[in-house]
C-alpha cells in the first residue's frame, strides 16, 4: 500500500474514532441534563456478548446435526456424489430461517437510523408524509390518510409500520398510488402521532418451518439419504429424483400437456415438476389434475407463499368440480376471519384442517405455516405448491412431509422468490430451480414442461421462446390471427422498439412518459381495433392497453398523464395480460440505474413484461440502454436479450 492509500486510510479511520467520541460526549450530556431534572437513567449492565441460552442451545444442536450429515462430503463439489450433495444441501438448508431471520434484523437497524429525507431513497419506506384526515377506524386506535410525493416504494398494504427511529406506528391499511395516498391503523399509543415517514419491518416466526428441517435432518444422519422411508418427497427432491412412474414416460408424443397431466394424477409418486411459461395454462391443468385425484380418492393439499395465490387455485378447482358435477368440499386456513363461499370453508385454527380432512373435506389450503406443523405430516396425499419458483427449496422440504407425493407449479423463468439472507450455493434458489439445476426448462424424463401458450402471438413468442425456454414454447394454433386494426403508427402484431433520447434520467422519464402518453391517445382517439384468436373484431379500450415500468416513480409518471389506464411495475401484473402491452425502460444509461444492472436489466422481470402482451409488445427505451458497458459474463447475458429484442423489434 502506499503512502497516499495509507494517508487516506489513516484520516478515515480518524475521523471514524472522532465522530464516535463526539457521539458519546453528546449522549452523555444528554443523559446529565435529565439526571439532573430527577430522572432516573440507570445505565445498563454488560454483558458477555453470548448469544441467549435458547438461541446458542438451538444453533449448537444444527451445528452438530450439519456436522453429521457433512460426514465424508469433500469440500468441492464437482468430487461429491448426488447422495453426498444431497446430504450437504439439507445440512446447510437446517439454518436458512436463522440466516433470513438475521437479516431482517441487520435491515432493521440499518432503517432505524436514517433520517426522513434518507428514507426517501428506500424502497421499504415512504418519506414526506402530510397528514390529511381520519378515514375509520376507533377514537384509540383511528386509522389516518396520509399524502406522499413520487418515490419509489414496494411497500402494497399489510405490513407493520415503523416510524422515523423504528418505533413502532401501525399497520398499513391501504395504499393508492393512483391518489398518492396511504391509510395507517395507528396504535393506542401512537394515535396523536404523525410521522414524517414511514418504513416496514415485520419478523415472523418460522419456527414450525425450521423445526421441521430439523426432523428431516435427524431422520436422514439416522437412516441416510436413499432408499424408502420416512420424508421420502423431501429426500426425493434433494436427491432431484425423477417421479416414479413404473417406467412409464412422463408425457408420449402424440398426448397433450393436459391428457399428459391427467394421467400423471393417476399414477406418478415423488416429486413431480411442472413448469409453466407465460400463458401456458398453469391454474387450468393444475386444477384439473387436483379434481382428478380427487375423484380417485385421494386427499390433496394446496400451498403457496400468499393466502391470494392459494384461492386463485382453490377457486379454479371448486369451478371444475362444479361443471364435472362431481362437487367436494375445500378447506382453507386464512390469517383473518372470513366466510367461506359455497363449498369452500374458512377457518383461522389450525385444527380445524386437520379434522376435516378426509371428512367433511377432500381438499385443505394453508400456507407453509400450516403444512410445516408436526401434526400436518401425512395428512394428504398429494401437496400442491403453487407458484414454486417463488418458495424457497427450505420451505418446500419443510411442507414436504405433508404429504406422499409433491407436485411442484411454476416457471423460475418468471418473478422469483423473495429472499433476503445470504446463503450457500445451492440453497439460495427456489424448489424448482433446484430441480432445473442451471436449466432453463425442465427436460422430458425430469417434469412435466408445458409448451403452449395460450396468449402469445408467435412473433412474442418467438422471442420468449429463443430468449427463455431454450425455443421450446409455441404459439398455440389461431394465435396468429391476434392483431391491432389502427390507422396510427401501431398495427399487426409483434414487437415494436420506441426509442427516446434522454439523459440523467433515473427512476423516472417524463421524456418517456410523454411519448407513451401520445402513442396511447392516438390508439384510442383514432378508433383502433384488436382481433382475437377466434377471429373476432373488438373495439381497442384503455383498458386493453397495460403499461408497465421498472419504478414506481415512472408509474406516477404515467398516472399523471393517462389516469384510469392499466399501470403498474412489473410485480402488479404477473399473471394478467393484454391486447398491447408498453413497456417504459426508464433509465438513460446502464450507469443511471437505480439498484444496479441486475435489476433494470433482469431477465426474469423482462420476461414477464413482454409476455403479457397477446398482439403486440412495444418497448419503449433510451438508445443508450442498449450499449452497456458489460464487464462480466453475467451482464453481457443481461445485456443481450434486450439487444435481441432490439433485433427483432420492427421501430416505430
Amino acid at each position: 500500500m502506499g503512502d497516499d492509500q495509507k494517508a487516506v486510510v489513516e484520516a478515515y479511520n480518524r475521523d471514524d474514532c472522532t465522530s464516535t467520541h463526539a457521539l458519546r460526549t453528546w449522549l452523555e450530556g444528554i443523559r446529565a441534563a435529565l439526571i439532573e431534572r430527577g430522572e432516573g437513567i440507570p445505565r445498563p449492565s454488560p454483558g458477555d456478548g453470548e448469544p441467549s441460552e435458547a438461541v446458542s442451545d438451538r444453533q449448537q444442536k444444527v451445528e452438530e446435526l450439519s456436522q453429521r450429515l457433512t460426514a465424508n462430503v469433500p469440500a468441492d463439489r464437482k468430487a461429491r456424489t448426488e447422495e453426498q450433495h444431497a446430504r450437504w444441501l439439507l445440512a446447510n438448508v437446517l439454518d436458512w430461517h436463522h440466516r433470513e431471520h438475521k437479516s431482517v434484523w441487520w435491515e432493521y437497524f440499518r432503517l432505524s437510523a436514517l433520517s426522513s429525507e434518507e428514507l426517501i431513497d428506500e424502497r421499504s419506506a415512504i418519506s414526506k408524509l402530510g397528514f390529511v384526515q381520519p378515514v375509520g377506524g376507533t377514537v384509540k386506535a383511528p386509522v389516518h390518510r396520509y399524502t406522499f410525493p413520487i418515490q419509489e416504494t414496494d411497500l402494497r398494504g399489510g405490513e407493520d409500520l415503523r416510524s422515523c427511529g423504528g418505533a413502532p406506528l401501525g399497520k398499513l391499511e391501504e395504499i393508492s398510488f393512483d391518489n398518492r395516498t396511504v391509510d395507517i391503523k395507528k396504535r393506542k399509543d401512537t394515535a396523536e402521532e404523525h410521522p414524517e415517514a414511514i418504513f416496514a419491518h415485520e419478523l415472523i416466526s418460522t419456527n414450525e418451518q425450521a423445526n421441521a428441517l430439523v426432523r428431516i435432518g435427524k431422520w436422514v444422519a439416522d437412516r441416510g439419504i436413499g432408499g424408502n422411508g420416512e420424508y421420502q418427497a423431501a429426500r426425493d427432491l434433494l436427491l432431484r429424483v425423477p417421479p416414479g412412474l413404473g417406467g412409464d414416460p412422463i408425457r408420449r408424443p402424440e398426448q397433450s400437456p393436459l391428457a399428459a397431466a391427467l394421467q400423471l394424477a393417476s399414477k406418478f409418486s415423488g416429486v413431480l415438476p411442472i413448469q409453466a411459461p407465460p400463458g401456458a395454462g398453469k391454474t387450468f391443468i393444475g386444477a384439473r389434475m387436483i379434481c382428478e385425484m380427487v375423484s380417485n380418492g385421494a386427499r390433496i393439499g394446496i400451498s403457496a407463499n400468499s393466502h391470494k395465490v392459494i384461492r386463485n387455485l382453490l377457486d379454479e378447482v371448486l369451478k371444475v368440480a362444479g361443471e364435472r358435477d362431481r362437487p367436494f368440499n375445500a378447506i382453507q386456513k386464512v390469517s383473518d376471519p372470513e366466510a367461506g363461499q359455497g363449498r369452500l370453508v374458512c377457518t383461522t385454527n389450525n385444527g380445524d384442517v386437520f379434522d376435516a380432512l378426509g371428512t367433511s373435506c377432500q381438499v385443505a389450503a394453508g400456507t407453509t405455516w400450516l403444512w410445516a406443523r408436526p401434526e400436518a405430516q401425512h395428512s394428504v396425499d398429494v401437496l400442491f405448491v403453487d407458484e414454486a419458483a417463488q418458495m424457497s427449496l427450505a420451505n418446500v422440504l419443510a411442507i414436504s412431509h405433508a404429504g406422499k407425493s409433491l407436485v411442484l407449479l411454476g416457471d423460475p423463468r418468471q418473478l422469483d422468490q423473495p429472499m433476503q439472507g445470504s446463503h450457500p450455493e445451492g440453497t439460495d434458489v427456489s424448489a424448482l430451480d433446484h430441480l432445473l439445476g442451471g436449466e432453463q426448462t425442465i427436460h422430458g424424463e425430469r417434469g412435466l414442461f408445458l409448451e403452449e401458450t395460450w396468449r402469445l402471438h408467435p412473433e412474442i413468442c418467438r422471442f420468449t421462446s429463443e430468449m427463455f425456454y431454450e425455443n421450446r414454447l409455441q404459439s398455440r394454433p389461431g394465435l396468429q390471427n391476434q392483431r391491432i386494426i389502427s390507422a396510427g403508427p401501431v398495427q399487426g402484431s409483434g414487437l415494436r422498439l420506441l426509442p427516446v433520447a434522454h439523459n440523467g434520467n433515473q427512476s423516472s422519464s417524463p421524456e418517456e412518459a410523454e411519448r407513451v402518453r401520445v402513442l396511447v391517445r392516438k390508439l384510442i382517439d383514432q378508433k383502433s381495433d384488436w382481433v382475437d384468436m377466434e377471429g373476432d373484431v373488438r373495439p381497442l379500450t384503455l383498458s386493453d392497453i397495460l403499461i408497465i415500468a421498472p419504478y414506481n416513480a415512472q408509474v406516477f409518471e404515467l398516472q399523471e398523464r393517462l389516469p384510469g389506464a392499466r399501470i403498474g411495475t412489473v410485480d402488479k401484473f404477473q399473471g394478467q395480460e393484454a391486447p398491447i402491452v408498453i413497456y417504459s425502460m426508464t433509465t438513460s444509461t446502464q450507469v443511471d440505474a437505480p439498484h444496479g444492472m441486475e435489476f433494470l436489466y433482469s431477465l426474469n422481470r423482462l420476461n414477464v413484461a413482454t409476455s403479457r402482451a397477446r398482439c403486440v409488445c412495444i418497448l419503449v427505451a433510451s438508445p443508450d440502454v442498449f450499449e452497456p458497458e458489460c464487464r462480466t459474463p453475467r451482464q453481457i447475458q443481461l445485456a443481450n436479450a434486450f439487444c435481441r429484442y432490439r433485433e427483432l423489434a420492427q421501430t416505430l
